[in-house]
């Protein structure tokens, strides 16, 4: 299906462009996997991974990618994605790029282990191509962006071939306080691969449903909070969301200076940290990597580990207001990873974030609209986006989209389709509400904006991860955490990352009674990625020893279409 607007276009149902020419024996899986995926018997005929004559890219690696690139055996492929809705354009020079890159490859040069393989970047990351950005929106539709995202910058100078952008919710989650997580007007309502009538959450849903259902090995997303590791959960896969500040912001529609951040998503720990070795940099258009406190990491892919690490290491788990409130089919699940770990020689000990009363609601699930003005998260984000995307908004040409008024007032001539008002689309059951409020901020760094930034800091700091990383126990002694660990659907454990601008990363650890995937995630402080990397892959090659390959997607209830998307179930 295409549709063509002047010079661009608009391919909603196509996945990936990937060329290939097959030869050889079917991929096998790298050796560092006891046990590799199951086979595709119990997948919908509908939406197997088609093998290229004896080529199985069926949960394929990067890794494995690459020796199949390297020894000629492959050089692209197309899937279709008319179900899920997860990317919202493909690239109409992908192929072109792919044979640039192939005879690259040809001659001798190889830019590394991304060199050729196919990723998806965010719709709110600007591609200076023949691709749209409008982060979901018609407003932003024919708008042009004056230079590539710094992190498609470094992903083109890595050799990865951008085959499109992935949908998301609209305006990153930003613009309504009631709305179906994972939709857009101009994308159409991502849809989680394990059960279509089910929520892939927000707001890179289509990044990480294109992963999980084998679309792409990598993909990239955004988070301002929940929005990397939140749908990485629910669809099954890593999600790796770094300090604010490791990666680039420049060329991103913002959502907040203070929280923001850009991430990989793969299906395997190291597939994610190949995508954070190529985005890691400084970018002179985004001050917070200008830091003089930031640390980065030559190369993240030497703290990847095996199960060995795991004797003596000391996990944390958060009680009050996090562990206190999950599932107890999520308590039993992580059970089996804790006895693992525990059998490996290491321990798991009960810990406190001391701000957990203070930061968290009684029910343990996540709001950033929780305490009073000068201590509410939205309060530094309403002003910042505010801010941030008049910004954006001033770099684009070819478009009447210059402040956020202006989308405010686009989505209200354009109702039945933007849902401006409540009852306008079912997508939206509270309209533009959020919107409105950051018109009203004009924003302006009051004493309520700097008093609210201070205190959600410093709570989610000192007196919350900080604290609970070094937790001193009843008899005064202190234990000192190798990692906390979460199983965090509620989004409590990534609110407090996201306030303290900390990295976190999740993998996943089974199937709830429904079938919708549960992960247990693993938090530390700034500029800790490598830790967190090194402890998520010993735990990563214990699991796939005891419990085998992450359960893959089985695609149920695939021709459900409703709008709003069902919230999984709590229980």
């Amino acid at each position: 299906m295409l549709l063509n607007f002047g010079s661009r276009i608009f391919q909603p149902f196509k996945a990936s462009i990937w060329s290939f020419a097959v030869a050889g024996d079917a991929t096998t899986y790298s050796s560092r996997w006891c046990r590799t995926p199951s086979c595709q018997d119990s997948v919908p005929q509908l939406f197997r991974v088609k093998a290229l004559k004896s080529l199985n890219l069926y949960e394929v690696t990067i890794e494995d990618l690459q020796a199949a690139l390297s020894d000629g055996s492959l050089t692209s492929v197309e899937y279709v994605d008319p179900y899920l809705e997860s990317v919202i354009e493909v690239n109409p020079e992908a192929l072109e790029i792919a044979a640039c890159l192939d005879d690259e490859r040809r001659r001798g040069t190889v830019r590394g282990v991304l060199h050729g393989v196919p990723v998806l970047v965010k719709d709110n990351m600007a591609t200076k191509d023949k691709m749209q950005t409008t982060a979901g929106s018609w407003a932003l539709l024919g708008s042009v962006v004056p230079r590539d995202a710094h992190v498609v910058t470094q992903l083109r100078k890595a050799g990865a071939i951008i085959i499109g952008h992935a949908n998301m919710s609209e305006w990153a989650s930003v613009r309504s306080k009631k709305y179906s997580t994972g939709y857009s007007p101009r994308g159409g309502q991502v849809r989680n691969p394990y059960d279509l009538s089910s929520s892939p959450f927000g707001s890179s849903s289509g990044s990480a449903v294109a992963v999980s259902a084998n679309l792409v090995p990598l993909s990239f997303g955004t988070e301002t909070d929940t929005s990397i590791i939140g749908p990485a959960s629910i669809n099954g896969i890593v999600g790796m969301k770094p300090t604010v500040g490791l990666t680039s912001r420049g060329g991103v529609i913002p959502i907040s200076e203070n929280l923001d951040t850009v991430g990989s998503l793969g299906r395997i720990v190291a597939d994610a940290v190949h995508g954070l070795n190529a985005i890691a940099s400084s970018d002179n258009q985004d001050k917070s990597t200008l830091s003089s406190s930031r640390a980065q990491e030559e190369d993240y892919t030497k703290f990847l580990s095996s199960k060995s690490v795991l004797k003596g290491a000391k996990f944390g788990l958060p009680w009050k207001r996090c562990w206190e409130f999950v599932p107890q089919s999520h308590k039993d699940l992580a059970s089996r990873v804790f006895d693992a770990i525990a059998a490996a020689g290491g321990e798991i000990l009960h810990t406190e974030f001391p701000c957990a009363e203070e930061r968290i609601p009684e029910d343990g699930t996540w709001n950033w609209e929780f305490g009073k003005t000068s201590q509410a998260e939205f309060t530094v984000v309403k002003v910042d986006a505010y801010n941030g995307i008049n910004a954006y908004l001033s770099q684009l040409s070819g478009t009447r989209m210059k402040t956020i008024e202006d989308i405010v007032k686009y989505n209200a001539e354009n109702s039945g389709s933007e849902g401006a008002n409540p009852g306008d689309h079912s997508a939206f059951p509270s309209g533009q509400d959020n919107f409105r409020e950051i018109v009203q901020t004009q924003g302006i760094k009051d004493e309520n904006y700097h008093n609210a930034l201070s205190y959600i800091q410093k709570k989610s700091r000192k007196e919350g991860i900080d604290a609970a990383l070094k937790h001193v126990t009843e008899d005064g002694q202190t234990v000192e955490f190798d990692a906390l660990l979460l199983c965090d659907r509620k989004g409590v454990g990534q609110q407090m990352a996201a306030q303290a601008g900390y990295p976190i990363i999740c993998i996943p650890i089974g199937l709830d009674a429904f079938g919708i995937p549960v992960s247990l995630s693993l938090l530390h402080s700034a500029w800790k990625e490598g830790p967190l990397i090194k402890w998520a892959s010993a735990i990563e090659d214990l699991l796939n020893e005891n419990l085998g390959w992450r359960p893959t997607p089985q695609y149920r209830n695939h021709m459900s279409k409703n709008i709003p998307i069902n919230r999984p179930p709590a229980k």
